[in-house]
């Protein structure tokens, strides 16, 4: 296997740079993934590493040597697209072998590489058939076989789970994850769906307009986002933003005022902006809880809109005072929820508060509990 280094690469098209100056290492064995939404680039960056898409600037570095303008055959990767692509008229077995019959790789040891990826994939009872025959799930595994066989340095897939329905992305996701710990390989994989992402990669690189907004575990991004963009993106139900402003520090607390005139703390540090100056408070679903109901101190006042039962959850869709987007809380099954058009009061604590200046830039968190977790509007 082999590491990937991308450094200072731009691709244009005439007047449009898609690609605005891309800087990544990826270790070698490393599940990475290039999420963000449609448009930013990520299925053109995959491309070039590929080889399919050549470089304006910078240069693709794979496994220590500069690929940079060599063609894709001879890059050592293997690339499984959305589209399944496999011959109408060949078996299975003839699919996967058809790249090493072209490089003249001997029958039996074809025979050999073909068996040994459909026992990784579970497809052997699937040798001899032909994709006629086979559902959705099963032609991906193919497409997937078709790779392994060509034993890579590097695997590259483009949303290749895109074609399945829920049930079976989620059943292939785990295979996924399963067939990178058996093989030990280095993978990149692009998709638009933060599930994917969060749930595969290793390390996740979101991007946004050309450029990588933040790299690091799933772990990191989720809790720590470097921005707004990142902080909306990942999570479902997505982050809630509550406009508001500095109005003081006390220790390592951040006292903001928000629109609706709620006053609350987070454990932040505000040494890079001013008492008054914008900011946005994110809340993660999650971490929002129902404080109590009617318009009494110490919360943020906001009226329930809707109220979604999801067996295991309960999401509650609110809007808070001041604020013009609908909030969404996450609450356990079994707690008793409110109904529609009800007065509640809405309640965090300070260490699961994110808060991000005037530019959509996270201020520092600071891990440490911090009460009360409201204060009362002056």
């Amino acid at each position: 296997m082999a590491s990937v280094r991308l450094q200072g690469i731009t691709k244009q098209y005439d007047n449009n740079l898609v690609i605005k100056g891309v800087d990544l290492d990826i270790a070698d064995g490393e599940f990475v993934v290039l999420v963000g939404p449609s448009g930013c680039g990520k299925s053109t960056l995959l491309r070039i590493v590929a080889g399919l898409e050549d470089v304006t600037t910078g240069t693709v570095e794979i496994g220590g040597r500069d690929c940079t303008h060599v063609e894709p055959a001879k890059r050592g990767i293997a690339m499984v697209f959305q589209s399944y692509a496999l011959y109408p008229h060949m078996t299975v077995a003839e699919n996967m072998g058809f790249a090493l019959k072209l490089a003249g790789v001997p029958r039996a040891e074809i025979a050999e590489r073909v068996a040994r990826a459909a026992e990784i994939l579970q497809i052997g009872h699937l040798l001899e058939r032909r994709p006629k025959a086979l559902s959705g799930g099963q032609r991906q595994r193919v497409a997937i076989g078709r790779a392994i066989v060509r034993k890579p340095e590097v695997f590259l897939f483009d949303e290749p789970l895109s074609n399945l329905d829920a049930a079976l992305r989620g059943q292939t996701r785990v295979e996924l994850a399963r067939l990178h710990r058996d093989l030990g390989a280095t993978m990149i994989y692009v998709t638009h769906d933060q599930v994917e992402a969060m749930t595969l990669g290793q390390k996740i690189v979101v991007l946004n307009a050309g450029r990588i907004e933040q790299a690091g575990t799933p772990l990191a991004l989720y809790e720590r986002p470097a921005n707004l963009f990142v902080a909306g993106f990942l999570g479902s139900p997505r982050m809630n933003f509550l406009p508001g402003r500095l109005a003081g520090e006390e220790g390592n607390a951040v006292h903001v005022r928000l629109a609706g005139g709620a006053q609350v703390q987070v454990a932040a540090d505000a040494a890079r902006a001013a008492p008054g100056a914008p900011v946005t408070l994110g809340v993660r679903p999650e971490h929002l809880r129902l404080a109590g109901a009617g318009a009494q101190e110490g919360g943020i006042p906001a009226t329930v809109a809707l109220v979604e039962y999801l067996g295991d959850a309960t999401i509650v869709h609110v809007h808070a005072d001041g604020v013009a987007d609908m909030v969404a809380l996450k609450c356990r099954a079994d707690e008793p929820g409110p109904r529609a058009g009800d007065r509640v009061l809405l309640a965090f604590e300070p260490g699961h508060g994110h808060l991000f200046d005037a530019d959509g830039a996270a201020l520092p968190r600071i891990s440490q509990h911090i009460a009360p977790h409201l204060l009362p509007p002056e």
